[in-house]
This record gives C-alpha cells, structure tokens and sequence, in this order.
C-alpha cells in the first residue's frame, strides 16, 4: 500500500507542475520550438521575474530543458509525455467549445 500512495503521490506532482495557468501558456510557447527567455516574456506580455519563476520550476520538474549559448538562455520541452498530454487536454475542451469561439481556435493551433 505504501508504494501505491508513494506513486500516486509523484502522479499528484506531476499534475501540479502545470496546475498554475502561466506555466501552461509556457508550456504551449515551447511545445514545438526552442525559444529564448526574452521571446517567451515578449509572447506572453508577463515580467520576466514572473516568467523566470515559473521556467525554473518547470525545469527543475524535468518539463523543460534548459541550454545557455552566450548570455541567451533557450528553454524548450523536455517531456513529450507532458506535451502529448497538454494537446490531449486540449483537444478534449475545444471539442466541448463552440467552432465559433477564438479560444477553441488557440487551444488546438499547437496540434496541427
């Protein structure tokens, strides 16, 4: 019984790296590209503060992988089980969406 809380435990952690929606719009800027700290501050209009936080945990979680060239730092996804999962999700809600609504729209432009 141990081991079965032990592993539902570490699934409950896994869930949690994306539980905070910043780190989902993080994760949906990487899924499909390399991009540098500056362009992922710049397409999500946050701080970079903010934004640093959150790549670090998600880092630091194995979700992204992290590459220094200079003095650019270039996050990209490090878990394609998390991606996969993201764009399963995803395609769940937008099927539940109307056709006519922009979100459904953006919750499916990293699947195609």
């Amino acid at each position: 019984m141990d081991e079965r809380i032990h592993a539902i435990d570490a699934v409950a952690a896994y869930f949690d790296v994306l539980s905070e929606p910043m780190r989902l719009r993080i994760m949906h800027i990487v899924c499909e590209s390399e991009k540098t700290v500056s362009q992922i501050v710049e397409e999500l209009g946050a701080s970079q503060t903010n934004v640093s936080r959150h790549l670090g945990i998600m880092h630091r979680n194995g979700v992204l992988a992290r590459r220094k060239q200079g003095n650019r730092v270039y996050y990209s996804s490090a878990d394609t089980t998390m991606v996969e999962l993201c764009r399963a999700i995803c395609k769940n809600i937008s099927r539940r969406m109307d056709d006519k609504l922009p979100l459904r729209r953006e919750l499916l432009r990293p699947m195609h």
